[in-house]
């Protein structure tokens, strides 16, 4: 018996939900056409579809609700510690404040004295978040290849020690590319190989800067202490730094000079892992070095040059106080020459009597 001329096929066709059930049975997406009206029977062409592709936030939903049924997940390990998810989650909104990324090459030009290269290598030291770079020809093309070294080095700011005559050592101190920049005459300089002091922190950890009450009163001493606060200023969460304080820069003002101290914050302890806070009011501060003395000549609108903002009309360059020095010694010369030939004339004004009994004791 053919298919077709079966009754209980018959009635299966002509019941309610037959495709639907049909479609069940085989597991596919199939489309039929409408059956014919005629007793004849014959299974339409079967066309076959593709299931869509799972898209990515559903299957992050389906591994997120997973995640929620077993345990909680671990936070993830950072070079700056664990990591929480809230964090992530500031960071995907975009309310992370600003961070500080401050990098400073420091460089000196060739011929520099012993003295002053170390006094360059202690201020490498204490800042962490520095970069040195090779001695750097001292002339008058010196700010377009420092700025070309800074942008090498993904810096934003520069400490150029510059050594003339062997004698002067002169400080820039920039903001590149656009500026400003200051320059420093730098006297007074002692390293911490000269010193010896007792005073001793540990490397790379963030100093607090202190500053004097005049830096609020002129607007130069105010642009070179937001200069001096970015510039020495270790930033937060720096790789090579500690996440402590306990030295402290002063920066003091005094005859129009700008005098740098740096101490280490000694505190005495009780015995315990906690610090007490009588122990916190016996706390004292105990010099570590270097020292040295700024005495700033101009402040440029550029980097390493530019318009000029600031002069200092009592700065006196080192040559004129050597010039002067040497007059001085000529003059101290002049007088004796002028007391000898005074010292001649008088005598030959004034001459000796003889004296009677010169010659007494020659028979």
């Amino acid at each position: 018996m053919n298919s077709t001329n079966c009754p209980k096929y018959e009635a299966h066709r002509r019941a309610p939900n037959f495709e639907a059930r049909l479609i069940q049975g085989l597991g596919f997406r199939l489309q039929f056409s409408q059956f014919p009206a005629s007793s004849s029977f014959s299974i339409p062409p079967i066309r076959f579809q593709m299931g869509k592709k799972r898209k990515h936030t559903e299957t992050e939903a389906a591994a997120s609700l997973k995640k929620d049924e077993t345990a909680e997940e671990r936070p993830k390990r950072t070079l700056l510690g664990w990591k929480n998810n809230d964090e992530d989650d500031k960071i995907q909104n975009g309310s992370v404040g600003f961070r500080n990324k401050e990098k400073v090459l420091v460089t000196c030009s060739r011929r520099i004295s012993f003295r002053y290269r170390h006094l360059m290598l202690n201020l490498v030291d204490l800042l962490p978040h520095c970069k040195k770079d090779n001695k750097v020809e001292s002339k008058e093309s010196k700010g377009a290849t420092l700025n070309e070294l800074v942008e090498l080095k993904s810096c934003s700011s520069c400490l150029f020690f510059e050594c003339r005559k062997g004698k002067d050592l002169y400080l820039w101190m920039a903001k590149c590319p656009n500026g400003p920049s200051v320059k420093f005459l730098v006297n007074a300089v002692h390293t911490m190989e000269e010193l010896k002091l007792t005073g001793n922190h540990l490397k790379g950890s963030r100093p607090i800067l202190t500053f004097s009450s005049n830096f609020d009163k002129k607007p130069h001493f105010q642009l070179l202490k937001e200069m001096i606060t970015q510039i020495f200023g270790t930033p937060k969460d720096h790789r090579k730094s500690k996440p402590y304080h306990d030295n402290i820069f002063v920066f003091s003002i005094t005859d129009d000079h700008i005098w740098f101290r740096n101490y280490q914050i000694s505190c005495p302890q009780s015995g315990g892992q906690k610090i007490d806070r009588g122990d916190l009011e016996k706390m004292t501060l105990v010099e570590v070095g270097p020292r040295f003395c700024l005495n700033p000549i101009k402040i440029f609108g550029g980097s390493f040059g530019g318009p000029t903002l600031f002069e200092n009309p009592f700065y006196v360059s080192p040559n004129q106080i050597r010039s002067l020095e040497k007059k001085q010694k000529a003059g101290k010369y002049a007088k004796k020459v002028k007391a000898k030939t005074r010292r001649k004339m008088h005598e030959m004004e004034n001459p000796l009597e003889v004296d009677e009994f010169a010659d007494m004791w020659k028979e």
